[in-house]
């Protein structure tokens, strides 16, 4: 791809997994209906997407808690004053279980801000050592 613009302008999923400190994703090269999983700048100065492509956005986290205290690509809109708390619309338990609905039209674009939660790694962990026995591979290390 000659740049990021052209690999993501008719993308239907993105995902951005850099330590980038300025943005790397323009909201202006965000097709409608687009999914963005935005799993890497995890500090408060550090950012991914630039405030369009997160305030055009359904936008939900893994935990409001740590993404108010870690994520820049949300603090930095916050600090410019274009984004709010309240306009994270859901944690990711709550589309799961079905508290909080997804996306609410075929033309939204979402964002999935994650900065990681514990059951995530043990949820592949757990994968992993199934496929480890079922394959016969791998050693069992007693603790």
């Amino acid at each position: 791809m000659p740049s990021a613009e052209a690999a993501v302008r008719d993308a239907s999923i993105i995902c951005t997994l850099t330590a980038s400190s300025t943005p790397v994703l323009a909201g202006a090269w965000i097709a409608p209906g687009a999914h963005i999983n935005a799993v890497g700048a995890h500090t408060p100065d550090t950012r991914e997407l630039d405030t369009d492509a997160v305030t055009s956005a359904r936008i939900v986290v893994d935990a409001r808690e740590s993404a108010l205290a870690e994520a820049g690509d949300l603090l930095i809109p916050i600090t410019e004053g274009r984004l709010r708390p309240a306009d994270i619309h859901a944690e990711l338990g709550e589309v799961i279980t079905g508290a909080r609905t997804g996306r609410a039209s075929s033309t939204e674009i979402t964002l999935f801000k994650s900065l990681g939660l514990g059951i995530e790694d043990v949820a592949a962990g757990r994968h992993v050592v199934a496929e480890a026995r079922r394959l016969g591979v791998g050693q069992e290390i007693t603790f």
